[in-house]
């Protein structure tokens, strides 16, 4: 059985839309990567299936990165073993090739639009468009709004933290865990293990359980993880071994998750609406290492920061709404059969690269 994992490329935040889809290849080391453009309801997610469907049937690792916006739809896929990429490169994450045709290439789906019937639509495109993109707005100020309260109890408890006390247990970890490979520098892939959507957090901790049998799971509340998860990725990346670090989308320069594939180890963090909800090879207890005065100020904190986020929740409802009706007003016009056509003449294209 090929070997599956999924995680996000973007991730919606307090500061708007986060975006690691630079990322997603590295195109020094990439042999093809395709970029896909075409708007709502071309047929992005239907190409990118296909293609992950066949190489799932031929035996190849794939990585479906999924969109945070709709957290059922892809916005790309990863074939490791054939340095092979593909992603929705139109915004709000548009990618453009760096070395085209050589390694990247662009993949036009517009050539599947009947465009006159789509212009005959253009007064419905255009409202729907301006709705989902104002109720993006609304979600990310209810963000922002949440994470400035919850930023005011995590510095809180993070001055009362036994730093030196979760120090040494990391110090132990590194020394136990993390032997030498090589003197070789290991590389990092960054992802999001998930992100808040419409359907409300999402995390998949499937792809940790695939990567890694062995998982310490951090007890971390109040962001308190962040310096320990530096150390281990630090020493990890030293010791020769390759991590994949998924960020904090509140904080992209805050490891939340460390994976280490070739140890078969991953450190998670869990904690209220993140709980990674199995039972961990190690538990380490952040919360216990802090004192926690001012009980009913954060209570209240805690709920604001809940209310907040339902209420970006609801925005985010709004939007997927708005989106599937624009696409609704799109897919009649699509030439869907000619979409699967060239993902299936594209997947014999990177089989044959194998």
């Amino acid at each position: 059985m090929a070997q599956v994992t999924n995680f996000f490329a973007g991730a919606n935040s307090g500061e708007g839309f986060r975006n690691l889809f630079s990322e997603i290849a590295d195109v020094e080391n990439t042999y093809d990567f395709m970029v896909l453009k075409g708007g709502p309801g071309v047929g992005k997610n239907t190409f990118m299936r296909e293609i992950g469907r066949t190489m799932e049937e031929a035996g190849r690792a794939v990585e479906y990165l999924w969109c945070s916006g709709d957290p059922d739809s892809l916005d790309g896929v990863v074939i490791p073993e054939l340095r092979c990429a593909i992603a929705d490169g139109t915004s709000p994450h548009v990618i453009e090739p760096q070395y085209p045709a050589a390694v990247d290439r662009y993949v036009d789906l517009g050539r599947f639009y009947d465009l006159t019937a789509a212009k005959a639509s253009a007064e419905e495109v255009k409202s729907r468009t301006r709705a989902y993109k104002a109720a993006y707005v609304r979600a990310y100020h209810s963000l922002k709004a949440a994470r400035q309260v919850e930023l005011d109890a995590v510095a809180s408890m993070g001055r009362d933290f036994d730093g030196e006390r979760l120090e040494r247990r990391v110090k132990g970890i590194i020394s136990r865990e993390l032997r030498a490979r090589g003197d070789q520098q290991g590389r990092t892939a960054r992802r999001f293990l998930g992100s808040i959507t419409h359907k409300g957090c999402v995390w998949r901790f499937d792809s940790v359980d695939v990567l890694c049998p062995r998982v310490y799971e951090f007890a971390d509340t109040w962001e308190l993880a962040g310096p320990a998860f530096a150390r281990l990725h630090a020493a990890a990346a030293e010791k020769g071994w390759d991590t994949v670090a998924c960020l904090s989308p509140e904080d992209p320069e805050r490891i939340e998750h460390l994976l280490i594939p070739g140890l078969g180890l991953a450190f998670v963090t869990s904690c209220p609406g993140m709980d990674y909800g199995k039972k961990p090879y190690r538990r380490v207890r952040l919360d216990a290492m802090a004192e926690t005065e001012g009980r009913a100020r954060l209570r209240f904190q805690t709920r604001m920061v809940a209310l907040l986020r339902e209420e970006a929740v609801d925005a985010l409802k709004e939007a997927k709404r708005n989106h599937d009706a624009l696409e609704a007003v799109y897919n009649p016009y699509v030439d869907f059969d000619g979409v699967r056509a060239l993902a299936a003449l594209e997947a014999g294209r990177l089989l044959s690269y194998g």
